[in-house]
């Protein structure tokens, strides 16, 4: 009876860290993507909007991992994003897509990066089809890992 217990015990803990441990992904799966330029009315102007591939979409609400470039957006407001590239070659000033940023909502909110800082962040992935206030991507509660 004992031996159950225990083993019960090691396959609860087995299970729980698989289910909490982030899915580590590279910038390459998130260009499972394409864009559609379609007129915002609210906005009065164009915007790119999502349809995202069946590999991004498998990711959606789910713990992930990724390595890149973190770029300050509004640092006062703490507003973060983190990019496959560093900032002089970022989708913001041209040199790459919507797919290679994501937009940080840090679970530490007065954490402060510098333009650059190669860091690993964790948190949990939200897609965002439409709404033109945030990014495609979007990483919640997110973390630093390394």
């Amino acid at each position: 009876m004992k031996i159950m217990t225990i083993a019960s015990v090691l396959i609860c803990s087995l299970l729980a860290k698989e289910k909490f441990t982030p899915v580590a992904i590279g910038w390459k799966r998130l260009t499972d993507v394409k864009f559609t330029r379609k007129f915002n009315k609210q906005a009065e102007m164009y915007f790119l909007y999502p349809t995202f591939g069946p590999s991004v979409g498998a990711l959606n609400g789910k713990e992930i991992q990724i390595r890149g470039y973190v770029i300050p957006v509004d640092e006062q407001n703490n507003v973060y994003v983190i990019s496959s590239q560093p900032m002089a070659m970022c989708f913001f000033c041209g040199a790459a897509g919507p797919e290679s940023i994501i937009e940080l909502q840090l679970k530490d909110q007065r954490q402060k990066f510098k333009t650059d800082a190669i860091k690993t962040v964790k948190g949990k992935l939200v897609l965002n089809p439409g709404n033109i206030e945030h990014l495609n991507y979007i990483l919640k509660n997110a973390e630093v890992v390394e």
